[in-house]
């Protein structure tokens, strides 16, 4: 019998590629499984995930902006809206279980669901969950999270510690070096630095990368593959950093795999799924926590890397001063490295994916008995 699943959320990337990482679990556990994304109109999902093989439908839900515009006086009518497609959907598509990976559409989705008894799975991604995460959780059959003291948040009884799931394609990159000099025209022979702004980008580390034009370009044995993201894709083109023969600027990274697999060092900020990928690439990192971010939780984050050993941490107001020149000298310190690399792994969870898979097939299954 055909098992029916939602999933929805989305927004970054961050959410985004988890999600698919799930579908593709729970598609090669169940023999005969059908999978819907719902995702927020005009986000980021509504093309990444067909290009992942993936249906997916787009409700017109949006965020609270924090200051008063008139975006936010059309939120309560969006939210209403969003409700009354969601439950369209719900009601037509009849899901054996819906799952919830954080963004706009998750809050109306897996409200629908739980007022209908459907079982519904939170993925928490981060150490400090959003309220949306919270509220849901009260009727959620299960919470699966990638950090140990979650109950402090979260109902005991339906937590479940499995952590982020990642790509399938980041594991074993070994192999894959080779290759990725090759498909971002690097020297082998070089250091690589992979600086990761995000989907959308960082305007911090953008600036750190812009204003140290004099320290990249002496530096002869070091090369950099450098996501300025796509809201920065126009002011940072043509910049003399990004046109310097040994950096690669890009909006958007398509063969992430191939970037780490050439990388010595990543640079980043410190949300859930920058750090779920470095650990399971086994990649040494300098982490710039963003502090436009809930509860500061991207700081939380980047410090139980750091606790281990796992990471080095640059607070954000340093970053365009001190973070180019760091890692450049970091770059050149193999012991370092190596211990970075090595204490990173330790921390990776490969199998998350396939554990939430099965958290969801275990609810289906109990629910049909």
């Amino acid at each position: 019998m055909k098992k029916k699943i939602i999933i929805s959320g989305g927004g970054t990337g961050g959410h985004i590629f988890p999600a698919i990482a799930i579908a593709d679990a729970l598609k090669a556990a169940l023999e005969h499984v059908e999978i819907l994304f719902i995702g927020a109109e005009g986000k980021m999902e509504m093309e990444r995930v067909p290009k992942a093989g993936y249906s997916i439908i787009g409700l017109p839900v949006a965020g609270l902006h924090r200051k008063l515009t008139l975006k936010n006086l059309l939120f309560p009518f969006k939210l209403l809206n969003s409700l009354i497609k969601a439950r369209k959907i719900v009601n037509g598509f009849k899901p054996d279980a819906a799952v919830g990976v954080g963004g706009y559409a998750s809050g109306p989705v897996l409200k629908i669901a739980n007022s209908k008894g459907i079982p519904t799975v939170l993925q928490e991604q981060n150490s400090y969950p959003g309220i949306t995460n919270k509220l849901l959780s009260k009727k959620a059959s299960s919470v699966c999270v990638a950090y140990e003291g979650m109950e402090r948040f979260f109902p005991k009884e339906k937590v479940v510690l499995t952590g982020n799931p990642v790509r399938r394609d980041i594991q074993h990159l070994q192999s894959k070096r080779t290759e990725g000099y090759q498909f971002y025209k690097l020297n082998p022979d070089k250091k690589t630095i992979l600086v990761l702004g995000g989907s959308l980008g960082s305007k911090t580390l953008n600036e750190a990368m812009s204003s140290a034009h004099l320290f990249i370009s002496k530096a002869d044995n070091v090369q950099w593959i450098w996501q300025s993201g796509s809201y920065y894709k126009e002011q940072y083109k043509n910049d003399s950093v990004a046109l310097l023969p040994q950096v690669v600027n890009l909006s958007f990274i398509e063969r992430m795999d191939l970037a780490y697999a050439c990388a010595d060092l990543v640079i980043g900020r410190a949300g859930a799924l920058t750090i779920s990928e470095i650990c399971v690439a086994g990649l040494p990192s300098i982490l710039v926590p963003s502090p436009n971010v809930a509860e500061d939780h991207q700081t939380k984050n980047a410090m139980a890397m750091v606790d281990q050993g796992a990471a080095k941490l640059i607070p954000d107001h340093e970053a365009k001063d001190s973070l180019i020149v760091e890692s450049l000298l970091l770059s050149q310190d193999t012991v370092t490295l190596n211990r970075l690399a090595f204490n990173a792994l330790r921390l990776a969870r490969p199998d998350a994916a396939k554990d939430i898979a099965q958290v969801i097939i275990n609810l289906i299954n109990k629910e049909m008995s």
